[in-house]
């Protein structure tokens, strides 16, 4: 008789493998899946098999090999003001018709703040070559927006997802040393780099999840396995890769009847001006911090310039965790002159379509002129 896979995170192994898998595999691995074995301390068949299982079961949304975007494309934090009656409908436009819009989450406030009024938040990256602000102002349209918010990055201090591992994490943990800031710059690629990232960002099937899982990508990019690795090693150096990961699907409830989170939240500081960098430096080497970025939200949100996303399954607990990092900040000499938190409510993730030959095609397909919407 064939022995059922476990397929819910709590199982011991599961957890041993997840909190290795889901953020720990940075940059470009000739084997990823020996990577993770090997980081594991698993036989490799195992491994395979309980990633294919949760993968199927829909614990795990998805594999793939992430890029660091903000590399690729001009992307921001996007704060939409619609209509209440229209949230909803905005929403499922965002995640089921811009292919450009990654996150799209409800937030809400705990009472009524600065910026309270904008309730639906998305990422949007728009492909090299085309304008950001020209794309928002398309989509404002189409979902009824009488106000937006662009928010680009202006440095990065955090970018690792890692549920599993964070469970059970005290308030206040952090790195020994600050975290680094990582400029947000837009590289040039080659035809060659597009095809080789094009063939590696793709999610993966449970079926090519084997050992050699670059052979069927390579001859999808029609090149040899060594020039695909060389390709990808080189992206790597560029700080274009991100890490490979699998992503848990946190927001809904498995088919186990758990839920990996219940509660995210959008953490807002303003600090200083000249201590962006400082300050988000401290707020990344907290462990509880999934993202945290410098972007600026101007006076809709009371000039906040530090930001980042925490989860966690007790609402109570990430609160105590805020309130360590504003205790940090303070005792850094940092001042807080405004905070706040932005509760995720309904949220779907998609990664965010990257391609200038993408974006020519969905052009097309909504009857645009896609000079219009150039830099």
């Amino acid at each position: 008789m064939q022995l059922v896979v476990p397929v819910d995170t709590a199982d011991p192994l599961n957890a041993r493998i997840l909190a290795v898998s889901e953020d720990r595999l940075q940059g470009y691995h000739r084997d990823p899946m020996a990577a993770i074995a090997q980081l594991v301390d698993l036989p490799l068949t195992t491994v395979i098999e309980r990633i294919q299982a949760l993968l199927v079961a829909g614990t795990i949304r998805r594999v793939r090999q992430t890029l660091l975007a903000t590399s690729l494309a001009d992307g921001a934090l996007c704060a939409w003001q619609v209509p209440p009656d229209s949230t909803d409908a905005a929403f499922d436009y965002l995640f089921q018709q811009d292919p450009f819009s990654g996150h799209v989450v409800i937030r809400s406030t705990d009472a009524a703040t600065p910026g309270s009024q904008y309730r639906l938040w998305t990422t949007l990256k728009v492909p090299q070559g085309f304008s950001l602000e020209k794309h928002a102002g398309y989509l404002a349209g189409k979902i009824g927006a009488s106000q937006y918010r662009l928010m680009p990055a202006k440095k990065l201090f955090a970018l690792g997802v890692g549920h599993v591992r964070r469970r059970g994490m005290e308030p206040g943990a952090r790195a020994e040393a600050p975290a680094e800031a990582v400029d947000v710059q837009v590289a040039q690629l080659s035809p060659l780099d597009w095809r080789v990232l094009t063939a590696i960002k793709r999610e993966f099937l449970p079926s090519e999840l084997t050992s050699n899982l670059w052979q069927a990508r390579a001859d999808e990019a029609d090149v040899p396995l060594s020039v695909f690795h060389e390709v990808a090693e080189d992206l790597d150096r560029r700080k274009i890769i991100g890490r490979f990961s699998t992503f848990l699907e946190h927001v809904k409830t498995l088919a186990s009847g758990e839920r990996v989170t219940k509660f995210n939240a959008l953490f807002h500081w303003e600090v200083p001006a000249g201590r962006e960098v400082e300050a988000g430096r401290e707020v990344g080497r907290h462990f509880i911090m999934t993202h945290a970025y410098w972007r600026e939200g101007g006076p809709e949100f009371r000039n906040v310039n530090v930001m980042g996303v925490a989860h966690g399954t007790d609402k109570t607990t990430v609160l105590a965790h805020k309130a360590a990092i504003d205790r940090h900040l303070e005792e850094s000499e940092i001042a807080i002159g405004y905070t706040n938190v932005f509760w995720g409510g309904r949220s779907e993730i998609k990664p965010s379509e990257i391609s200038p030959l993408a974006y020519l095609a969905w052009c097309r397909q909504s009857g645009l002129d896609p000079d219009t919407l150039r830099t």
